[in-house]
């Protein structure tokens, strides 16, 4: 009954322009729920954050997130559609992160989600989250189409796509370890700064000198368009360690501003290529760390020297929120994408 329905309403979506979609999203310690028209118009878009709760341990707890996330939802939902104006009844799809993430964390949106959908005779969406964030972009600028080369930069990810059309993804480069997000929560751990480490880095950067070489001879754009941040994230380690041992000042607002340029200079370079060889004109950028000033700014400045142009979406559609879900969501309706039955399962790793 649920699966037949659910298909009728589905393909029903393909000529819905203005489709109403909810977005759920849990894959690590943010709880959001979200309305979408349309896949650009944002009608609510609600987010509770756990980060206070994740300060005391250093950095996110995946048992502590999924139990938070099972006590928050419901109210995140509730307050979404109120925000909203609407009813759940109004809605023509539910939409929810499936992958990669916290496994618990994501089966707590995922099982929510499957209930709201089945309870509903609503069509369940299953969405990647890599995607999602890209897709934050068409919110942001609601005149946004494919193609574009996307850099997502998060905490758990790193990577370079091809986006030649609203559900045609090619990787064209990543990170071989370390995602830059996961690089800078290193550096900031050392350093004795607090959860989120990120953000910290980012402030002490700008009051800082950029006058410490962590790498011993300049790193190039690999042919493969590869990353690595492990080798940068051991050498502040092992600066700071040798400081120590030898007692003296640790400069931190420095090495944050040397770690920060060193890190941002071969992503900045590697996604400029990335763009030439795509023949693209267009670069977008999205994930966490896409609120990074000094990355935007550098961006920026390499897309004018290079004649094409950077997009990037608000803060708050950088950071996991739901109404990049429910925006992903739309488009992949829009070309009958994404239909999830009631056996949808979690990943934690999805590969391109």
């Amino acid at each position: 009954m649920y699966t037949t329905l659910a298909q009728t309403q589905f393909n029903a979506l393909q000529q819905k322009p203005d489709a109403l979609i909810l977005g759920v999203e849990s894959s690590c310690d943010e709880t959001a729920a979200a309305v979408v028209r349309g896949g650009r118009e944002v009608l609510s878009n609600v987010i509770s954050s756990q980060i206070e709760i994740h300060r005391r341990f250093g950095g996110v707890v995946p048992e502590v997130a999924s139990r938070n996330h099972t006590l928050a939802l419901p109210a995140v939902i509730d307050e979404a559609l109120r925000a909203a104006g609407v009813t759940a009844h109004d809605l023509d799809a539910v939409a929810v992160t499936y992958g990669a993430g916290l496994i618990g964390a994501l089966l707590v949106g995922v099982s929510a989600a499957k209930a709201f959908a089945y309870a509903l005779n609503k069509p369940l969406i299953a969405v990647n989250h890599i995607e999602a964030h890209v897709a934050a972009n068409y919110i942001a600028d609601k005149t946004l189409e494919p193609p574009f080369v996307a850099l997502v930069a998060s905490g758990g990810h790193t990577l370079l796509l091809d986006v030649a059309a609203f559900n045609a993804y090619e990787k064209l480069g990543g990170t071989l370890d370390d995602a830059l997000g996961e690089a800078f929560d290193k550096v900031a751990r050392v350093l004795g700064l607090p959860y989120p480490g990120g953000p910290n880095v980012e402030r002490l950067a700008k009051e800082g000198t950029p006058d410490i070489r962590f790498y011993k001879h300049c790193k190039g754009v690999r042919e493969d368009l590869a990353l690595s941040y492990s080798g940068l994230k051991t050498a502040v380690v092992n600066h700071v360690h040798t400081l120590k041992q030898k007692g003296e000042e640790i400069p931190v607002a420095d090495i944050c501003a040397s770690f920060t340029q060193e890190a941002v200079e071969l992503l900045v370079k590697t996604a400029a290529e990335a763009v030439r060889r795509s023949g693209r004109n267009k670069l977008v950028l999205a994930g966490g760390v896409a609120s990074n000033g000094y990355l935007r700014n550098r961006l920026y400045e390499e897309g004018q020297a290079n004649e094409f142009s950077v997009l990037f979406p608000p803060p708050v559609l950088c950071t996991d929120n739901a109404a990049m879900v429910a925006a992903r969501a739309y488009f992949m309706a829009r070309e009958g994408k994404g239909l999830a039955g009631l056996d949808l399962n979690a990943k934690s790793h999805i590969s391109f």
